[in-house]
């Protein structure tokens, strides 16, 4: 007879800093998770991108699922599969607090923002509803809500942009207005962004990330 166990296992995660731009008051956290075959050097790169990240200190979380793309020898990873689904939901999210933890060391976390590109999306929210510490807003680009945290009606959540491409064959502008709706009256304030492109990084999500760091400086 077959059996099946969890057991568990201790793994270390890569996680990218860069505290140029961070100044020596309070520590602001624009924390990024990568889409499926990526990883946190692309992530960290695209974090950099958005204009007016002064006085922030930018995380990539590299997701522990790793391998290799196609052919090459360059390491990227996914953030899960739906096996074992809801252990893998809460390894990720210890993984998550524990990387910020790391990251800030003994100083005092003022202001934390999480940004998710496509997969990333769903982590961004489950650090943000789930996490130990409490998340001022989710940047959300190509990705949709967690449907096991908008069926939980006692999910709360903060400040939440969702972006979408009008050419996006993943997430749909149809699915971001669908997720705009769910998540009225049960955030601090939903705002929705869409651009003419497709599933990818663009300069109108950029500007909008730009503007709600600055509300938080």
């Amino acid at each position: 007879m077959t059996r099946e166990i969890l057991a568990p296992a201790r793994v270390h995660g890569r996680v990218l800093l860069d505290e140029s731009g961070a100044d020596d008051g309070s520590l602001r956290l624009l924390v990024g998770f990568h889409g499926y075959a990526q990883n946190a050097d692309e992530m960290l790169a695209e974090l950099q991108r958005i204009p007016g990240h002064d006085g922030w200190t930018l995380i990539a979380v590299q997701a522990l699922n790793r391998f290799y793309r196609g052919r090459t020898h360059v390491t990227v990873a996914n953030w899960m599969t739906r096996q074992d689904r809801e252990r893998q939901i809460a390894d990720n999210v210890t993984y998550v607090d524990g990387a910020i933890d790391a990251a800030a060391g003994t100083r005092e976390v003022s202001a934390l923002v999480y940004c998710g590109f496509s997969q990333g999306v769903a982590m961004a929210f489950r650090a943000a509803a789930l996490g130990r510490r409490r998340a001022d807003a989710v940047l959300a680009l190509g990705g949709d809500v967690p449907p096991e945290l908008l069926g939980d009606p006692s999910t709360r959540f903060p400040h939440v942009v969702l972006a979408a491409g009008a050419r996006d064959d993943f997430y749909t502008p149809a699915r971001m207005r669908a997720d705009a709706d769910a998540l009225t009256g049960r955030t601090e304030r939903v705002e929705t962004v869409a651009f003419d492109a497709g599933h990818e990084w663009h300069d109108a999500f950029r500007r909008h990330a730009a503007g709600v760091l600055a509300r938080l400086r």
